[in-house]
């Protein structure tokens, strides 16, 4: 009476990785993820390792988790994988602030960010 094996959240030919509690922005996040949308992943963790973007170190982090996962749990060949989809989405947003004068209240907003790296394994056409 065991229950019934979850199914896998990703094609047969994906493997995936998340990153959770990034602190930056998700717009700013968002900028270094457009960077290696749809490219070959050599051709990405080469762009993230000479980027200037200080959250760059973190999203080569989970790349490279993709990628193991990719090999090690799904299989598949690391010379054959793209980044299918890199998504950001919003996390929690600490308010802290500062007094300004007059008696104000300067508002001071720390985002949280997410971030989540699909990988896909391709034939290369010869």
């Amino acid at each position: 009476m065991s229950k019934d094996k979850n199914p896998r959240r990703v094609a047969d030919n994906e493997a995936m990785a998340k990153l959770r509690m990034l602190r930056t922005s998700p717009q700013k996040l968002n900028l270094v993820a457009a960077m290696i949308r749809g490219k070959k992943v050599e051709k990405a963790l080469t762009d993230l390792t000479f980027s200037n973007k200080r959250i760059a170190v973190d999203v080569k982090k989970c790349l490279q988790s993709a990628i193991a996962n990719a090999e090690n749990n799904h299989n598949l060949d690391v010379d054959e994988l793209i980044v299918a989809e890199a998504y950001v989405g919003k996390n929690l947003t600490m308010k802290r602030g500062r007094p300004r004068a007059r008696g104000r209240f300067g508002k001071i907003i720390k985002p949280f960010s997410e971030l989540t790296i699909k990988v896909r394994q391709v034939e290369e056409q010869a």
